[in-house]
């Protein structure tokens, strides 16, 4: 393989499914945001919000994280979510991808790392588009050449 040929790119697909999650949803509810100021799921959320989404904390331990009030759980927001961007440990995916279809939300996103093939199954099954293993943030910088990478 010379240089010009590094690796095929990622499926349209895959492509299509960001792109779509991106442009239509508007809120974003992170699963696991802390006010830590270091941790990622802070950075992250801080660059979405930057850019114009409504940023929900789910998080039983905050109570308002960028000047938005935290919720325990995705089934405490009283308004819809769009997105339900999951920065938790892999085991803990299934119980929440449960609570995303059950609030109603229109895609499950999974951080860099965060891989669950049952839960990521059981969210298309009903209906939702699933991302797993990407950062919502070096995507939509990506996709939008927005901010930082």
């Amino acid at each position: 393989m010379n240089s010009a040929e590094i690796a095929p790119p990622d499926p349209p697909a895959a492509m299509d499914t960001v792109t779509e999650i991106l442009k239509k949803g508007r809120t974003i509810a992170v699963v696991g945001l802390s006010s830590k100021p270091y941790r990622p799921s802070r950075g992250v959320a801080e660059y979405m919000q930057s850019v114009g989404y409504r940023i929900v904390p789910v998080n039983p331990k905050e109570t308002e994280v960028l000047g938005e009030k935290a919720y325990a759980r995705l089934e405490d927001i009283p308004f819809q979510v769009d997105i339900v961007n999951i920065f938790r440990r892999s085991e803990f995916v299934p119980a929440i991808v449960k609570s995303a279809i059950a609030v109603g939300a229109h895609a499950v996103w999974m951080q860099e790392g965060v891989v669950h093939h049952e839960a990521a199954e059981a969210a298309r099954q009903a209906g939702l588009l699933v991302v797993m293993d990407l950062c919502l943030m070096k995507e939509h910088v990506k996709h939008f050449r927005v901010g930082r990478p």
